[in-house]
């Protein structure tokens, strides 16, 4: 049995991620997102979904990005588009 690299767990269905040259031993999504998805500059949540990136700083959301003093990111163009206004999750 393999043992997860975040929690330690022993699991016969561990899987592995290999990413930036390193490969991980998890027995469940939730400790591979735990230890590699990048975390929001803003809210500090991980990153599941695609997320945005600016200034070298990544963003669970345009909002989050708008309240960290990034300007000129759309979550959508076309009909019915326009900047976050949303939700405030931080």
């Amino acid at each position: 049995m393999a043992r997860c690299d975040h929690c330690g767990n022993e699991y016969d269905k561990a899987f592995t991620v290999t990413m930036g040259g390193r490969t991980h031993t998890f027995d469940a999504f939730e400790c591979a997102i735990h230890m590699l998805a990048p975390q929001c500059a803003h809210c500090e949540c991980r990153i599941v979904g695609h997320g945005v990136e600016a200034k070298g700083a990544y963003y669970c959301c345009v909002h989050c990005a708008t309240q960290a003093g990034v300007e000129g990111l759309r979550d959508r163009v076309g009909a019915g588009a326009g900047a976050s206004k949303g939700t405030t999750h931080a």
